[in-house]
């Protein structure tokens, strides 16, 4: 690549916008601001060729076009503060390299969510809560121009004729996009982040979000091949739990993971890592997760990971579940045990086989062990509040009871939900399966309750 060479600007379109005395040293308005880091921009693309160096991720580069970017704004004769010229070069370089105004965002590891309701709000969620920032899109069309950035860069693209897409950046984290005119108020991007460092179990005890009893029990089941539901609402925290699950599987076992958008982070070398793929812009080309599912019982797999059945794969999973896939980790959209478990019957009855209902509930009952059930609460905590065993079938209804349960209590003055972690004092039927693998089920592990 040839070298950027900084030139000191001498565009009209920079000294167009000076602003008097009036903005001295008080801080430029919104539109104003907008208007400025248009017009670097524009004088940006007079002096070298975004397109080709944007493409290129090396520091070099980068330190040659922030400096161009600094001998622009260095020129502009609006009146502005040392650290308000150094934030607008910063602006743009994250415009020519980043996603613009998100990038700042994005870099900050406390933020799980990024939320953006059209061009003039952004939301953001951090530790569980929503609140919202003061970044800013200069109109749609600035919007539009990063979402097209996001969605070119995985070779998607959205207009109106395909107004969504559901995606993921090169970190992994998850992207969804729906434009006008299905959304009524400008484009709606939602980003779903998940931090390079993954939580560890130790994580989870010190955010309380189980004890330190069910996690050995929760531990044990893995290492004793039991199939586990993971189940809980829309950001309780599944697939996070789903990776630390994931960690207590031997490295000498070969793990196949299928997701519909590649998010789990697991630390085992021998691991398969499948995608599903959507469908081109003439509607084919779509591989779902059920092919998937059927094509990695012929992959010699260990362990079965889906990210979550939402579909006719439920059936194909509760299938390899049942012929010797023991061991397998799933997550499913629930408020319950009990719910999880209906929703694996509707999701399994959608392959349009006609099997019966009780033949379907008797694979269940028949493949599945353990049910660990998550929710968020209002002050944005995390806990399992359930952990349920599947105990078999009486008569058409598959037979469950709860060994440890989280009973929330009320409200503290500082806004934190305050409850209790009960063990029922039921001693789990796999807990003779758990002894047989070598792995020690004292009985006070059900009997202690824990207060937070």
């Amino acid at each position: 690549m040839a070298e950027i060479n900084p030139i000191t600007p001498s565009s009209s379109s920079l000294k167009a916008f000076s602003m008097g005395d009036e903005k001295k040293h008080s801080g430029l308005n919104f539109k104003v601001y907008q208007e400025l880091k248009s017009a670097v921009h524009r004088d940006l693309l007079n002096k070298v060729d975004l397109e080709r160096i944007a493409t290129v991720r090396d520091e070099r580069t980068r330190a040659q076009a922030l400096a161009v970017i600094q001998d622009l704004v260095a020129n502009l004769q609006t009146p502005m503060s040392g650290r308000e010229r150094e934030r607008l070069s910063l602006e743009v370089l994250d415009e020519v390299f980043g996603l613009g105004p998100l990038e700042p965002l994005l870099q900050d590891p406390t933020i799980n969510d990024i939320l953006v309701n059209g061009h003039k709000q952004v939301y953001v969620e951090r530790a569980g809560m929503l609140e919202e920032t003061n970044i800013r899109f200069k109109d749609n069309a600035h919007l539009m121009h990063i979402i097209d950035k996001i969605v070119s860069d995985i070779g998607r693209h959205v207009d109106e004729s395909s107004p969504m897409v559901d995606a993921r950046l090169a970190d992994g984290s998850r992207v969804n996009v729906i434009i006008p005119p299905l959304a009524v108020d400008g484009p709606h991007l939602s980003i779903r982040r998940f931090g390079h460092i993954p939580l560890t179990d130790a994580d989870l005890l010190a955010n309380q979000t189980l004890t330190p009893q069910m996690l050995d029990l929760i531990k044990g089941a893995v290492k004793a091949r039991l199939n586990i539901v993971v189940s809980g609402g829309t950001g309780a925290g599944k697939t996070t739990f789903l990776n630390v699950l994931s960690g207590y599987i031997s490295d000498k076992e070969r793990i196949v993971t299928i997701e519909d958008s590649a998010e789990l982070q697991m630390k085992q070398r021998h691991v398969v890592r499948l995608e599903c793929r959507p469908a081109n812009v003439e509607g084919k080309g779509a591989v779902m997760q059920r092919q998937l599912v059927i094509n990695c019982l012929r992959m010699r797999p260990n362990r079965i990971i889906v990210g979550e059945v939402r579909g006719e794969e439920a059936l194909d999973m509760l299938q390899a579940m049942n012929t010797g896939h023991d061991g397998s980790l799933t997550t499913v959209h629930a408020n319950g045990p009990r719910d999880a478990i209906a929703r694996l019957e509707t999701m399994a009855m959608m392959a349009n086989l006609n099997l019966p209902e009780k033949a379907v509930r008797r694979q269940i009952a028949s493949a599945v062990s353990l049910v660990i059930q998550i929710a968020r609460f209002n002050d944005g905590t995390r806990r399992v509040t359930h952990l349920t065993e599947i105990t078999g079938m009486e008569d058409d209804v598959v037979s469950m009871q709860d060994v440890f349960v989280f009973e929330k209590h009320g409200v503290g003055q500082d806004g934190r939900v305050l409850g209790t972690f009960s063990p029922t004092g039921i001693r789990p039927k796999f807990a003779e399966k758990l002894k047989a693998s070598g792995i020690s089920v004292p009985a006070s592990m059900f009997e202690h309750s824990v207060n937070v």
